[in-house]
């Protein structure tokens, strides 16, 4: 049986999924509807569900068997639902989408970059951070949708950053090596509080109102304070964090204004980007083109036949 991320257009679905996220909506003719997110460990796709609001019956991590038609909508593919069952099953880990490494080597990988830290306040308060709230930290997704949305994804993306800078810092040995690696580590440590859990997750309130880059500032300068952190490591850190997303039109505070944060910026964008792409690609054949994707501009991708 093919799952949910295997599945071309024309093909049908029918089979158990878990809904990772239901929204209401209110479509033109004044009448409820709801946008589910189906999902498995091969993929997610959206559905429509007309005519209802009931968001606690069709709520996130519930258990389903749905069937219905894949469909090209504007270039994406979306399932014309024909049927859906709430099932009593409660056990949601045959269904999340995870790293495509185990967590415990996710953890051992990214502590031995942090203890190749030599700048020993630097090294202190990334310890400190990662130690204070670990579960959570090797756990959560780095996003709702697009890079890195499953489990194990923020650290996922950590290690994978953290494997490029090494090389980066070796190939330009005037990069400050410690910074690069605390910068890596750090820079979306925050998801772990705009992003409420790593199974189905959805924007917290202060992820809407604050959002990462300003909640990891606030922790830095809290934490800075209580282990008395040099004060130019901690504005440093703090820069890495603010400027992480290359330009303020893309969500940055301020542009990259050392050669570190620069870097950090172009790794971050890399990889995410390359995420995107292979999971776009991953159940596409050789000689076809993805579906669009609207965080790549809304191209396709084409996998060639060599």
């Amino acid at each position: 049986m093919k799952g949910i991320g295997q599945l071309a257009v024309g093909e049908m679905l029918d089979q158990r999924v878990m809904i990772k996220q239901s929204m209401k909506g209110i479509a033109a003719n004044g009448k409820p509807y709801l946008t589910l997110i189906l999902a498995d460990k091969t993929g997610e796709i959206e559905t429509k569900m007309w005519d209802t609001s009931d968001v606690e019956k069709y709520a996130p991590k519930f258990i389903v068997h749905a069937a219905g038609e894949v469909m090209d909508y504007r270039g994406r593919t979306q399932l014309k639902l024909k049927q859906i069952t709430v099932l009593d099953e409660t056990n949601v880990e045959e269904y999340i989408q995870a790293a495509p490494l185990p967590r415990e080597q996710i953890e051992t990988e990214v502590l031995q970059y942090i203890e190749s830290i030599q700048q020993a306040d630097m090294k202190r308060i990334v310890k400190h951070l990662v130690t204070k709230n670990f579960n959570a930290y090797f756990t959560h997704p780095a996003a709702v949708k697009n890079h890195h949305a499953f489990y194990s994804g923020l650290s996922y993306h950590v290690l994978s950053m953290l494997k490029l800078a090494d090389q980066i810092a070796k190939l330009y040995p005037t990069l400050n090596r410690d910074l690069l690696v605390a910068g890596v580590v750090l820079h979306d440590y925050a998801k772990i509080k705009e992003l409420s859990d790593p199974v189905t997750p959805e924007y917290t309130l202060p992820g809407k109102l604050v959002g990462h880059i300003s909640l990891m500032v606030a922790e830095l300068e809290k934490v800075g304070a209580e282990l008395e952190i040099d004060a130019e490591v901690l504005t440093v850190l703090q820069h890495l964090v603010l400027s992480h997303h290359g330009r303020p039109e893309w969500g940055s505070a301020v542009a990259p204004q050392m050669r570190e944060a620069e870097v950090l910026f172009l790794i971050d964008n890399l990889d995410a980007r390359m995420t995107m792409m292979d999971r776009l690609l991953e159940y596409v054949e050789p000689g076809q083109f993805s579906e669009r994707s609207f965080a790549l501009d809304n191209r396709s991708f084409y996998r060639p036949k060599l």
